[in-house]
């Protein structure tokens, strides 16, 4: 935790961009009988009536202090996919930075090793060069900035029926090159100072000094 909120506090560098990436996932969903349209005095109305087309995935990264995003729709969150998205990233978008700084939850494909899958070894090891991995712990998503990207994303473009990729994917791009455009940001208020203050149960040593206890010795040392 006080790993990711160091990173957070790093002042802005164009050379060393800190992005968050999350992946989420989007029922399709079909409408079985046409909805009605909006009449004077009638909004749309809608059968309860659905029918489900599948899944797809979603990619997203965010540069927080820019205020850019990018979101790419995919069918399957493979290691490749993951491989793939990542390279667009780091070869199109960030082709000048010396690397990127990226916040990331530790899912089995969210791994370098997922260049090796998708790519020769030598594009792979260039990729993974190039970035500067930092994990979110475990149960602790919340400490991803794209989180509350996809928060953004799921109110304003995704609460709605959408049966198709397609259609999920011009959505989709839509809402971010509006938001782009805008160059919204996130201002990250929590620090590590406010995490040993409000979440002290995380730290034993806190606790024991709350305690009135002994600080802990270590062992002897036979050598």
């Amino acid at each position: 935790m006080e790993d990711v909120l160091e990173v957070y506090q790093r002042p802005y560098d164009p050379r060393f961009p800190v992005l968050c990436m999350d992946e989420a996932s989007k029922q399709l969903i079909g409408e079985v009988r046409k909805p009605l349209p909006m009449l004077p005095g009638q909004p749309l109305r809608i059968d309860s009536e659905y029918e489900r087309l599948g899944t797809c995935n979603l990619f997203l990264f965010c540069e927080p202090l820019r205020g850019w995003r990018l979101v790419r729709v995919t069918e399957r969150r493979t290691m490749v996919d993951w491989a793939y998205a990542l390279r667009e990233v780091l070869r199109t978008h960030y082709s000048e930075a010396e690397k990127i700084v990226l916040v990331m939850d530790n899912l089995n494909t969210h791994s370098p090793s997922s260049f090796y899958e998708a790519f020769a070894p030598a594009e792979a090891r260039a990729l993974t060069e190039r970035l500067e991995i930092h994990h979110t712990p475990k149960h602790g998503s919340w400490l991803n900035m794209a989180e509350c990207e996809f928060s953004v994303l799921s109110r304003q473009c995704l609460d709605r029926r959408i049966s198709d990729a397609w259609e999920l994917g011009a959505e989709v791009s839509a809402w971010q090159n509006e938001r782009n455009r805008t160059a919204n940001q996130i201002h990250w208020q929590f620090t590590t100072t406010d995490a040993r203050r409000k979440l002290r149960r995380l730290y034993p040593a806190l606790l024991r000094h709350d305690d009135h206890q002994n600080q802990p010795q270590p062992t002897k040392v036979f050598n």
